[in-house]
């Protein structure tokens, strides 16, 4: 898929026309003239807000968007980079393009999108049974998915299928293409025994369904926290923005020895090299993301003692669990050659690459506006492969609830894991992977600092397959893999292989499925829990059930740092939920 960047020129200069619509510049609201320029603070010079938002995330403009519509208060979101539009070409627009930059080769980083961080489109709930967990962990009812639910639907616009974009062998769908490879993969998931579920995000994910994904259907572009909430905010509100602006230390009001009585009073930020500071008479709402949030926060004296002593910054409060138990759903591929058109096609075929632009630009279908596969599916692993896991496996396999699944198959219609090889590219053959997501993983990782500077890449371990249970659970997921890709019946063997490019058929043992997955496992960026949510009390608990930060007054962190559980399937959706229902208590003086 990373080939798609090869698609012709004309999709990247016309795209513009279609979808960006009026520049920013004015517009005019009952008679007055609105300029947009008001809503970007002016760089360099000190200035104070009711609140101040850290991260132009997906939590951040949402929770900066909410609070700013109350006319009342005054919001500010420092984001240390820009427009995705702007800085990504249509990269960042496009469903097809949506894995680019996401692997940790140093080909894909952008530094405009990830830091240079190994950090998609899709919208998943999660089970019920996980938001209970979740419930059970902070003691708190209102996080149960009943009682969640109003905050998930608060961000949606639910789209039904166009059919009359999808094709006649459609039967519902979320993206306008129903890939020619997909009533294959929906037989083979049937009859590997996976049951078909009304949709995913009814709590429900023990199945398989159509992939939902965040898109604008007008345009069939990405619709994000930018093009849906800051866009809106720029219009109607006050809302202060400062891109490009690097948040460096959260600044606190010590009055006296007691960590109770520091205070969060403002943000030193970075503009260009100019730096100032940024007051919050109310409060700061960190929402940097699971690997900046808790580095701002160490760097501003909030979090292990023994990590900040030995960098000599001030100790504001002691919270060892900050930057610790970081949970991911890591991924790994297997790779078939098929029978059938892929999307590989987009990347090798210059007739197919310019067809599926001409058909996304004027009609809004086709290959490029689906960034996956049509389906998706989740279960606990059948009695073939599970009767060889050991007591131990089961044992913490038993401890999830009865709803969760432990994995997760993403069938992807092109080399996933050979995306990067100038092989794949230039090969007329067509691919076919089938995705594995280990979903209740019980390995953990943490994020730590060696400098004192925001400017400089938190250390990032991340732990992978570090238990046994996750590494039996990986290997078994490769197998279940294979039988679920080969009952397709499109995989075509050559005289060279079975059909099996990747790992291949000479991977065969426990040792060497399991060597080949270390090798290959990466992220499908869900990590959470470096400042986790927890019960007052807990020594690795960071923010109270209101998100707001142990030991310190006036600051809070909402983004998926904050999740004490990671829930099965991808967290988009839960994070958006988070930031409705903070956004909710905070005004109602929560």
């Amino acid at each position: 898929m990373r080939g798609c960047t090869g698609i012709a020129t004309t999709l990247i200069l016309a795209l513009s026309t279609l979808i960006q619509g009026s520049p920013l510049g004015y517009s005019k609201q009952d008679g007055r003239t609105r300029l947009d320029g008001s809503s970007f603070g002016v760089l360099g010079i000190n200035k104070t807000f009711d609140y101040i938002v850290i991260g132009g995330g997906t939590a951040g403009l949402t929770i900066a968007s909410r609070l700013a519509a109350n006319p009342d208060l005054s919001v500010a979101v420092i984001e240390a980079g820009g427009f995705y539009e702007q800085n990504n070409g249509n990269v960042s627009q496009v469903p097809a393009f949506a894995v680019q930059y996401s692997s940790a080769s140093p080909s894909s980083i952008q530094p405009f999108v990830d830091w240079d961080l190994p950090e998609t489109i899709s919208s998943i709930n999660g089970s019920a049974g996980s938001y209970q967990a979740w419930a059970d962990l902070v003691g708190d009812s209102s996080y149960t998915f009943n009682n969640t639910l109003p905050y998930f639907k608060k961000s949606i616009k639910f789209t039904p299928p166009n059919y009359d974009k999808r094709g006649s062998n459609s039967t519902v769908s979320y993206f306008n293409y129903y890939m020619p490879y997909s009533p294959y993969v929906k037989k083979a998931l049937e009859a590997e025994g996976m049951s078909e579920i009304a949709g995913a995000n009814s709590g429900q994910l023990l199945g398989f369904a159509e992939t939902t994904a965040t898109l604008d259907p007008a345009a069939e572009v990405r619709s994000s926290s930018e093009t849906s909430f800051l866009q809106q905010a720029i219009r109607q509100t006050t809302l202060q923005v400062y891109h490009y602006t690097l948040a460096n230390e959260i600044i606190f009001d010590r009055q006296g020895e007691e960590e109770e009585n520091n205070t969060a009073t403002g943000v030193k930020v970075t503009t260009a090299g100019s730096t100032y500071i940024l007051s919050a008479r109310k409060e700061i709402i960190l929402s940097a993301g699971v690997f900046r949030s808790p580095q701002l926060l160490l760097v501003s004296g909030v979090g292990p003692a023994d990590t900040l002593q030995s960098l000599d910054i001030p100790i504001v409060a002691d919270l060892p669990g900050v930057g610790q138990n970081i949970i991911d759903h890591p991924f790994f591929d297997t790779t078939f050659r098929v029978s059938i058109p892929t999307q590989t096609q987009l990347s090798s075929n210059a007739t197919f690459q310019a067809l599926a632009t001409e058909e996304y630009l004027a009609q809004q279908k086709g290959p490029l506006t689906a960034s996956a596969g049509n389906y998706i599916g989740w279960e606990k692993l059948p009695a073939l492969y599970r009767h060889n896991l050991s007591n131990s496996t089961l044992n913490d396999l038993a401890a999830f609830p009865a709803d969760w699944p432990e994995l997760q198959y993403v069938p992807v219609p092109a080399a996933v894991s050979a995306i990067n090889s100038s092989s794949s590219s230039s090969s007329t053959d067509n691919y076919m992977s089938m995705s594995v997501v280990l979903l209740a993983a019980t390995s953990r990782g943490n994020v730590t600092i060696n400098s004192t500077s925001t400017a400089d890449n938190p250390l990032v371990h991340l732990g992978w397959l570090s238990t046994q249970t996750d590494q039996e659970i990986a290997v078994a997921g490769l197998k279940r893999a294979r039988q679920l890709a080969n009952a397709t019946g499109l995989v075509t063997a050559s005289s060279e292989d079975d059909g099996e490019l990747i790992p291949g058929a000479a991977v065969q043992t426990d040792d060497d499925i399991l060597s080949y997955i270390q090798s290959e496992m990466r992220p499908i960026h869900h990590a959470v829990s470096s400042c986790a949510m927890g019960k007052v009390g807990d020594p690795n608990t960071v923010v109270d059930r209101h998100a707001r930060v142990i030991g310190v007054n006036s600051l809070r962190v909402v983004d998926a740092s904050v999740f004490p559980v990671l829930p099965p399937g991808q967290i988009q959706a839960t994070v958006y939920m988070l930031a409705e229902k903070i956004a909710a208590e905070i005004l109602a003086g929560l």
